[in-house]
């Protein structure tokens, strides 16, 4: 026994541990990027892994048997070495870790991990309790080695490792709920600050959410407000509790006179919380479509969950959805409809009633949908004191929204990246803005998600729809065979329509198909989930 706890055997085990503790954490980088993506949501981490054609497990278990049938094969070959062949046979460890990590990195994440304060907490609470896990499994495989004194044991001795190469995935689902300890509490300490800041400060606040255009309605009343006023909103798709805070905690709300706050849920009671957070003056609902389905089960939960902003003093609320909110106490106005609209690649140009006679307006935004938006966020800012002559010259001002059929010229062709839309009236939205352009036509798209049972009856009619373009070009393997299937049940011609693994590929292919003077939509750019 003395022998085994000698200083030597002690710094063997700790090494070992630490290093592999460390490679296994650089393996597990990609996997924490996506589970970040999910809002570190570990059931929705393990439901991905589940997913037909995910191959992240499958993976794991080659990188274990290729490690440990290496590891067995030069512990045995130098097995004149005694006890330190065990230490030699790490090697093969090392050379499969670094063949994973970088034919891991190949397949670069859509949405890049943000290497934020939370995240690097998360990692390091993970590579802390693998290592402890990995001491606890060398020291006891030197304990048994010196127990037994098997020759064969003492050279193999560190083949059960390749355990931990099994494990990733329940050991960053084990740290990401240790970790939680500590953020949930400081979570929510940071919304309560962000709170009690919004109550003291003198601004007006506009909450918008909705199925689908929050964020564009978002940027585009922002840009009008600001002819007025001094406007703070959200960046991006900030829409969760944590998102808001970080916005109002990291302004001076006193430098503000008007506060837009775009709102997200997933489930029936996310925006009564984020309207406790922050209290709207006036509210916004966008539009209902089956988005979400997914996690809200039905239609009617969307509706009452979009229905929990109708909570401040008025509210406006969409054309296409108005009447599903007929009976909130609300005061509630309806937006006019576009008139006299005439859509083409070079953008809209249309007529608005606010309540003084018709206006005209023209925008470079791309499509009906866009005019449509405008109208919702003109709407609000008449409520809130802007003119005619002020709205008029927001919207001839407005610039493309990014990734929100933002068109791009690149190299004699047209690129429009809808990359942010996933719902099915953004995609009909954009497949009718590509059908403007003239010349070559190519979708690039991976299908559209979290509709629940809808899901494969909504890509099969997606699918119905790109039939007739130039070529289709299909990304990933989950979605895209309902979206295959209905291209072929509407008579499409399977040899204009390609399925690629990934984005990169799927760039590949349009340099080789894709012409001067054509156009290429990105429809949809999918999280690392799907």
């Amino acid at each position: 026994m003395g022998i085994f706890i000698s200083v030597e055997k002690t710094v063997e085990c700790v090494l070992v541990a630490v290093i592999f503790a460390a490679l296994l954490c650089a393996c597990q980088f990609r996997l924490t990027g996506i589970l970040q993506s999910t809002g570190y949501s570990g059931k929705k981490l393990a439901e991905w892994a589940k997913k037909k054609d995910n191959l992240t497990i499958g993976r794991h278990v080659l990188l274990a048997f290729l490690s440990v049938l290496a590891a067995a094969v030069i512990g045995l070959c130098f097995s004149f070495l005694g006890g330190y062949a065990a230490i030699l046979s790490l090697a093969s460890y090392l050379i499969f870790f670094i063949t994973f990590i970088w034919a891991d990195n190949r397949v670069a994440l859509r949405s890049p991990a943000a290497v934020t304060p939370r995240f690097k907490r998360l990692y390091v609470c993970n590579f802390f309790i693998t290592a402890v896990l990995c001491y606890i499994a060398v020291t006891l495989l030197n304990f048994a080695d010196h127990v037994w004194g098997n020759a064969v044991f003492s050279v193999l001795r560190y083949c059960p490792l390749a355990v931990f190469q099994l494990l990733m995935m329940p050991l960053l689902l084990l740290s990401n709920l240790v970790s939680k300890i500590y953020e949930v509490p400081h979570n929510k300490s940071y919304v309560k600050k962000a709170r009690a800041k919004l109550a003291a400060a003198n601004v007006k606040v506009v909450a918008i959410t909705g199925s689908y255009g929050k964020t564009s309605v978002k940027k585009i009343l922002a840009e009008m407000l600001s002819q007025k006023y001094k406007v703070l909103s959200t960046p991006r798709s900030h829409n969760t509790p944590m998102g808001i805070s970080l916005t109002v905690n990291g302004a001076k709300l006193e430098d503000y006179d008007i506060f837009i706050a775009e709102m997200g849920a997933r489930n029936v009671g996310d925006i009564a919380e984020l309207c406790e957070l922050c209290p709207p003056d006036i509210s916004v609902i966008t539009g209902i479509c089956p988005q979400h389905l997914e996690s809200f089960k039905t239609e009617e939960n969307i509706v009452k969950a979009k229905g929990e902003i109708l909570c401040g003093k008025q509210a406006v609320i969409a054309r296409d959805c108005f009447d599903k909110f007929k009976e909130y106490p609300c005061p509630k106005v309806m937006p006019p409809e576009p008139e006299n609209l005439v859509c083409s690649p070079k953008g809209c140009a249309f007529t608005l009633d606010l309540g003084g006679g018709e206006v005209s307006f023209k925008t470079k935004l791309l499509g009906s949908h866009a005019a449509e938006n405008i109208a919702l966020a003109a709407t609000v800012a008449k409520e809130l004191g802007l003119s005619d002559s002020e709205i008029v010259t927001a919207v001839e001002n407005l610039d493309y929204i990014e990734h929100r059929l933002q068109l791009i010229k690149s190299g004699g062709v047209n690129i429009l990246d809808d990359g942010y839309n996933s719902n099915v009236r953004g995609a009909a939205a954009a497949l009718e803005v590509l059908n403007s352009f003239e010349g070559e036509k190519i979708v690039v798209t991976p299908g559209l998600v979290e509709l629940g049972v809808l899901e494969e009856s909504e890509n099969i009619e997606l699918g119905k729809k790109l039939a007739g373009f130039d070529y289709v070009i299909l990304v990933g393997l989950t979605l895209v065979v309902h979206v295959r299937d209905g291209y072929v049940q509407a008579g499409g011609d399977e040899s204009k329509i390609i399925t690629v693994p990934t984005l990169n590929a799927a760039k590949e292919e349009l340099k080789a198909k894709l012409n001067k003077g054509g156009t290429v939509l990105f429809l949809n750019d999918l999280p690392d989930i799907y």
